[in-house]
């Protein structure tokens, strides 16, 4: 059955609002809910004895919301972590005192020569260190803000979650950019654009009345990790966000999460002057229009004083833009970052642009940005994606990083698993996060990494950010498949400090949402590592991209042809043809090369000295090329995706091994998932190598078991998709 967009949306809204199941949350511990911050007793008896012997009782002095937000968390997690009621103070009374505060706010913390610790953690930032006051042995959270001590506690409570030894803690802690924030694609109608746990978070049908605890929970679990900043609808915006009836609910979402530090963002649509302000145009440059949107934002910042400021979609994917007005992105961002200057707002616009018209959509942002370099005025941030193409599970960087020196730029990742199969399929991003962050733009020379280029640490940016485009929705475990809450959970540590690795973030994460037994670490920390290059192998190996059913983005498609727009065909992206596969970039094809600095476009020109992995982002190669294993490329491409396939059920295997180590229900949710994933890498194989096969005509070696069906057979297979599923987890 082939079910247009809007068709599915009204399906899927029906079986939300109708599913028995769904109608009652399922009241269990290991439900999901609690995700990271489960704060279960702690197993280990000798270091239980130790952290209670450190955290007896809590000098905490202040009344503001965040102060009691501090208390109300350290209650829950000393309770839970360490079996005991721990006193709150005004002053030390015996030894393991915690004392939090700053210096305005303590007097302890006022005596320790801890001016220059603090100076260089900022704002935001904190020290975590132990401390002798007037005689008593303490452990000291001091921060220049409550904000700061916040962080602070929860880093605290995840050395005691993760088993750290804290009798000597020393930790200085800040981040590395300004606005930390993530993305909701949200609609009003609940429905969730690349969501994959049940309907919106938001409940804007009883709001403003009804404070749903879930939003402190949310409040809570994104603080947690150092999130700062959410905007909270759809990018292809609503223009009703703009109006009283939905700016009176979103003062509800900030008052909620104001004591967590979380500033509120709004998605906006550009004809916003004409389709709720009543005018004639909306032209950046028209004097009403600028008018208009300065009194929307005075009238935003009276009801939310620390309102963040607009993220924007324009004239791209048909969202309307400047260009209606023959105006460009500069002059299109300018009029609203004038409106929100003076109350100390920002203005994001997404760089992710493509043209019907672009021989390579590669090209597109950089070609259409960097002209305007220096034209943007300085609370304008150019929110770029990680790579120059959509969130494929592995691109090159963007171009865009390193060649923006007076602009304002900020990462964009995916956190839901739009191109990593939904909910269903277990993909730690963590890896791929780390890979982008991690690239060499070469912008200022060797070293200029993306991280450091985003951190404004290669040009000298005003403000800095990194967004993650989030899936949570109203299911209980928050994202559907438990593992995705690990995407979450990197993306935020890495936003905070985006040198962590990969690996210890997965430690982390394992440790507080399932056990700190090494039994399930060692395995389960093997799976998340080698989840990504799995999902990357049995469906785009060797810089293959953009192989899905359009639409739905879930199976495979590779032989998509017959679209309106040939860059959203896959032949577009792979020109598979008797001679070989792969997309040209270099100077005989679309030259899209030449947008990386050196030694970088060299590298990619030269077919022998481009990556592997990214082979067939830059050329377009012979069948019979022979790679680095001596295979030709025809055999190297069907032996990396039938890897994926055993990757995956090797995945199966070592889930299965750790049975009996967390609680059942969570095991058999992800060994089911597990299966699903299994037989969805299979179909993702057959398809692509049978296709693949009718232009190289090579046959798929003799060691690898043959597709169970014929080429029509999957073709036939490309509309069917798995419906997220209407329930609590």
């Amino acid at each position: 059955m082939r079910l247009s967009g809007l068709s599915l949306s009204i399906f899927l809204l029906l079986l939300l609002l109708i599913h028995p199941v769904y109608l009652t949350a399922q009241n269990t511990s290991e439900d999901g809910y609690r995700a990271w911050l489960r704060y279960e007793n702690v197993e280990d008896d000798e270091l239980l004895y130790e952290y209670k012997e450190l955290v007896r009782a809590v000098v905490l002095r202040g009344n503001s919301e965040t102060t009691r937000a501090i208390e109300v968390e350290l209650k829950q997690a000393i309770t839970g972590l360490l079996d005991m009621e721990v006193p709150f103070h005004n002053n030390i009374q015996v030894n393991g005192t915690l004392v939090i505060g700053t210096p305005e706010t303590s007097e302890e913390i006022a005596g320790l020569d801890f001016a220059n610790k603090l100076e260089t953690v900022g704002d935001e930032g904190y020290v975590i260190e132990n401390a002798g006051i007037d005689g008593y042995e303490t452990i000291v959270i001091a921060a220049n803000s409550n904000i700061g001590l916040l962080y602070g506690v929860f880093d605290l409570m995840r050395q005691l979650q993760t088993y750290e030894d804290i009798s000597d803690i020393s930790i200085h802690s800040a981040p590395k950019v300004e606005y930390r924030m993530v993305n909701h694609w949200d609609n009003l109608s609940r429905l969730v654009e690349r969501g994959y746990a049940g309907l919106s978070i938001w409940d804007w049908g009883t709001l403003p009345e009804y404070k749903d605890p879930r939003y402190t929970d949310y409040a809570r679990l994104n603080a947690s990790i150092g999130i700062n900043a959410t905007a909270v609808n759809n990018v292809n915006a609503d223009p009703r966000m703009l109006t009283d009836q939905f700016l009176e609910k979103l003062v509800v979402l900030a008052d909620m999460f104001r004591p967590y530090g979380i500033q509120v963002f709004i998605s906006i649509n550009y004809q916003a002057p004409i389709s709720v302000g009543g005018l004639d145009t909306a032209d950046p440059l028209d004097p009403e229009v600028r008018k208009w949107w300065a009194d929307k934002a005075d009238q935003i910042y009276e009801m939310i004083p620390d309102f963040g400021g607009f993220l924007v979609k324009a004239d791209s994917e048909g969202q309307p833009g400047p260009f209606a007005y023959d105006r460009n992105h500069a002059e299109g961002a300018n009029v609203l970052a004038e409106a929100v200057e003076s109350h100390g707002g920002v203005v994001i616009w997404r760089a992710f642009v493509y043209s019907p018209e672009q021989e390579d959509r590669f090209r597109e942002a950089y070609d259409e940005f960097v002209p305007l370099d220096g034209d943007f005025k300085d609370n304008v941030i150019l929110q770029v994606k990680n790579g120059p193409i959509d969130f494929q599970p592995r691109e090159p960087f963007s171009p865009l990083f390193g060649a923006m020196e007076e602009t304002n730029t900020m990462l964009e990742l995916q956190i839901t698993q739009e191109y990593f199969g939904f909910s269903y399929h277990l993909a730690y991003q963590g890896t791929l996060f780390e890979e982008a962050l991690d690239a060499d733009t070469y912008a200022k020379g060797e070293g200029s990494t993306v991280g450091d280029v985003i951190s404004g640490e290669v040009f000298d940016y005003k403000h800095t950010g990194m967004a993650g485009v989030l899936n949570i929705g109203n299911y209980r475990n928050w994202t559907g498949h438990p593992f995705v809450q690990s995407n979450w959970y990197a993306y935020g540590r890495l936003a905070w400090d985006y040198t962590l690795s990969a690996d210890e973030i997965a430690d982390e994460w394992m440790k507080m949402t399932f056990t700190n037994n090494e039994q399930f670490i060692d395995p389960i920390g093997d799976v998340m590592m080698e989840s990504r290059e799995a999902g990357v192998n049995y469906r785009s190996p060797l810089g293959l991209t953009h192989l899905y059913a359009q639409g739905h983005h879930y199976g495979p498609a590779p032989w998509t042809s017959d679209l309106p727009r040939s860059d959203w065909t896959a032949v577009y992206y792979h020109k598979a043809d008797e001679e070989g596969i792969g997309f040209d970039r270099t100077e005989t094809g679309s030259n899209a090369i030449e947008q990386y600095h050196e030694p970088l476009e060299s590298k990619f020109r030269n077919i022998e000295t481009t990556p592997e992995d990214y082979l067939l982002w830059f050329h377009h190669v012979d069948w019979d090329y022979e790679m680095d294993s001596g295979r030709t490329l025809w055999e190297e491409l069907v032996h990396n995706y039938y890897k994926g396939v055993e990757q995956v059920r090797r995945m199966q295997d070592q889930w299965n091994s750790i049975e009996g180590l967390i609680d059942q229900q969570r095991f058999e949710r992800v060994k089911a998932l597990l299966e699903i994933q299994e037989k969805d890498a299979v179909r993702w194989r057959d398809s692509c190598v049978l296709y693949f096969q009718t232009f190289s005509e090579r046959p798929i070696p003799d060691q690898f078991e043959k597709p169970e069906h014929d080429l029509e057979y999957y073709k036939s297979l490309e509309n069917t998709i798995y419906i997220p599923s209407p329930r609590y987890d």
